[in-house]
This record gives structure tokens, C-alpha cells and sequence, in this order.
């Protein structure tokens, strides 16, 4: 076969396509070809996935874990415990996902998995053509009214500030029961914190043996796989205190905190979606959540007869995010007090509600006056004087946020 067509193509089988792929079929009104990249190198490792919800959402099926109390430890070692019910943390593997979203494509009439290598997509007079080639090695055109582009940017949009959340985790399993499953530990601060930015142990127990222990950094720079090792290493021994352990598996990622706008429309019917088109957010990296929303908005306005991707996050919450980043890039907050006390002093449904954009601006006052008022108004004032640069883009897959 060297040609196909369909009503929307989507290139990318991670979070940001099949969640697309799940929320068009769902509607019964478009024919759907999702292009996924065979087995093989071009196939990312698994990753994972973590938001907070009520539940009853559409990948029930899909998480592993969830946790009923959130926990940020301080410098100084102080902890802050929140319950944010009737909100759950829960994590999604992507093996676990993509099983799930490919079993219901297989069962839905309008759904087809393409296994194949993608390459250019290109706008055409009744839409456009993503030019493939199969794991067999041979050249396919697939021709869509609509195409979904969810791969990774080659180039990152200017910015006025460029950070990056880079991690690595280990899956851990020890000889006791150490982890409370309940607790979730967002930001633990009682790490070394570098000369620029900030650092943080990250610890999601699966059991009270197992957990999902990560080291992570707000910086400029990623770091060496063995400066990550060595920093897990002290974290899980003088920080922890864990007994005899094994590492299990580990996952390593890479996550672009910008300001930069990101362009959602590439031609007449061409569309970039997820990370690609701005769903992470700027200030916390968390991606999933809004991938869900995007995803819902664009097969609502596809069953309307409108093709669109609307923005993933409202223009308020790029605009204080955009302060953030600048403050924590110019050192004048300090990011470790900044996050501790964002859960000591404001009540946990609305900051987790403010993370995901869903505050009113009455609330998003009284949150910003819970802030150093004095740098974060000074960066306020500056950034509309900042031009915006070129960035670098990271060596990052889809991020584990």
C-alpha cells in the first residue's frame, strides 16, 4: 500500500495523540488514523505520567497509583502535609496507557493504528499529507483533511526566560516497609540546592516497599547521567535513610519551562497539539492534564465542523508563569521558600486549582499577595521590556509530568 486517507491524521502515539485519538473517536464523527512510530529505536522508553483529579475520568483503567495527602518538605527539613480531597495525585505508566487507548481504537469503526516513521507534513489543497515510511521500509502517503502534529518541536519559539525541569528517577524496592502509600512527596527540598535555580527529591511510593524516588533541578543545564546517579544516591542514603535497596528500572527526562508562544496552527490543516503546542505548563512542567482539555476542546469543535487547537492555558496564567520563571532565573526568590510556603499558606483545592488555571481572579489576587510581593511585582514591571531570544531546544522526550 503506498496511499491512505482519512478525515484527521495524528502523529504521535505518547499522551498528546492517543489522548486525541480516544477523545475523536469517542465522538463516532471523524474517520481517525493515529501514526505511531514502530518498535525500535525511535520509540521512546516508558515514561510516566502524574495529574490530580476527582477521578471517574477517562483513563481510570490506566492508573497504577493515586494518593490522598501531598507533602512538600522544606530546607530546614520542615514538612507541610496537605489533603486536597476530594482531589487524588495520580500517576499513569505509558505501557499501561497506550494498551488501553490502542484496545479502544481497535474497537471503534473510525479508529487505525499506523505503525510507521513519519517524516514531513505538508499542507495541501484539501488538507494535507504526512509522508510516512513503514517498519518494511516502504513509502507511504497518508492524506488527511486534518493533521495533528503532537512529535517534539526541532525549534523552540523566542523567550524571554528559558528554564529547564530536568530529572532522573529510579523505581525502588527496599528490604522494609519505608514509604507511607498514602503521601506523596511533591518537593523535597532537603537536597543540595545548586548555585542557580533549584533542586528537589521527588517520591511517589507504589507500595510500602516500592516508590518512584526522583532527583530533580529547575536550572539552565541538564546534568551527566552520573551527576544524577550520584545525587539520587546521597538523596535515597542521607536524606531517606532507606535501607538495603534495588533499583528496579529508572527514567530520565528533560522539560523546556519557557514563556515562549507557542504556534498552534502550522497551515490551512495542520495543527501541532501537547507539548508541542503549549500544553505544558510554563512554571511546573505538568502537561497531562492540560493535553486532556485541549483534546476534549478539539474533537468538541471538530463534531461542530471547526477545526482548531485552542490555547491549553488561559492568558492569565501564561502571564504569571512568565513572572515566576523570571524571578527564579534572576535569584530574586528563592524557589525552595517560594513552593514551600505556597502550600503552608494557601488551602490546598484552590492551589491545586490555581496550578491547573481554574482560579478566579479574585482568588489569584489573594494567592499573589501570599507572594514575595516586592521581587515578583519588580519582575512584573520589567518583562513587558524584555525582547524575546532563540532557545535551545533540550534533549527531552515527552515529559513524565
Amino acid at each position: 500500500m503506498r496511499d491512505a486517507t482519512c478525515d484527521v491524521a495524528i502523529v504521535g502515539g505518547g499522551a498528546s495523540g492517543l489522548s486525541l485519538a480516544h477523545h475523536l473517536t469517542a465522538t463516532g464523527s471523524h474517520d481517525v488514523t493515529v501514526v505511531e512510530a514502530p518498535d525500535g529505536p525511535l520509540r521512546p522508553p516508558e515514561r510516566t505520567w502524574c495529574f490530580w483529579d476527582r477521578g471517574g475520568g477517562d483513563f481510570d483503567e490506566a492508573v497504577s497509583a493515586a494518593w490522598s495527602r501531598l507533602r512538600v518538605h522544606g530546607t530546614g527539613g520542615d514538612a507541610v502535609t496537605v489533603e486536597p480531597s476530594p482531589f487524588r495525585y495520580r500517576m499513569i505508566r505509558s505501557a499501561a496507557f497506550e494498551r488501553l487507548v490502542h484496545a479502544r481504537l481497535a474497537d471503534s469503526p473510525g479508529g487505525r493504528l499506523l505503525r510507521a516513521t513519519a517524516g514531513t507534513v505538508c499542507a495541501t489543497a484539501g488538507g494535507a499529507e504526512v509522508q510516512c515510511t513503514t517498519a518494511a521500509g516502504r513509502s507511504l502517503t497518508l492524506r488527511a483533511r486534518h493533521v495533528f502534529d503532537s512529535r517534539p518541536s526541532r525549534t523552540l519559539p523566542p523567550a524571554r526566560t528559558q528554564l529547564l525541569q530536568h530529572f532522573r528517577g529510579w523505581f525502588v524496592r527496599t528490604d522494609a516497609a519505608r514509604f507511607d502509600p498514602e503521601v506523596a512527596d511533591l518537593m523535597d527540598f532537603r537536597v543540595p540546592q545548586p548555585r542557580h535555580g533549584l533542586a528537589f527529591g521527588y517520591v511517589l511510593p507504589l507500595a510500602p516497599d516500592r516508590a518512584l524516588v526522583e532527583y530533580t533541578e529547575f536550572s539552565r543545564t541538564p546534568l551527566t547521567t552520573e551527576a544524577y546517579e550520584s545525587a539520587l544516591t546521597r538523596y535515597c542514603g542521607d536524606t531517606l535513610e532507606l535501607p538495603a535497596y534495588t533499583v528496579e528500572s529508572a527514567e530520565q527526562g528533560v522539560i523546556p519551562m519557557t514563556d515562549a508562544r507557542f504556534p498552534r496552527r502550522m497551515g490551512p490543516g495542520v495543527f501541532r497539539t501537547g507539548t508541542a503546542g503549549g500544553a505544558t505548563r510554563p512554571a511546573t512542567g505538568y502537561t497531562f492534564a492540560a493535553v486532556q482539555r485541549q483534546s476534549r476542546a478539539i474533537a468538541a469543535a471538530l463534531h461542530e465542523g471547526r477545526a482548531r487547537v485552542p490555547p491549553p492555558h488561559g492568558r492569565r496564567a501564561l502571564a504569571m508563569d512568565a513572572v515566576l520563571l523570571r524571578a527564579l532565573d534572576t535569584g530574586r526568590i528563592s524557589g525552595p521558600d517560594f513552593f514551600t510556603d505556597l502550600f503552608r499558606r494557601i488551602p490546598p483545592q484552590r492551589l491545586l486549582r490555581f496550578l491547573d488555571g481554574a482560579t478566579s481572579p479574585l482568588e489569584e489576587l489573594g494567592i499573589g499577595l501570599r507572594t514575595p510581593v516586592r521581587p515578583m511585582l519588580r519582575t512584573a514591571l520589567e518583562l513587558p521590556f524584555l525582547s524575546r531570544r532563540p532557545q535551545p531546544v533540550p534533549r527531552t522526550g515527552e515529559n513524565s509530568r
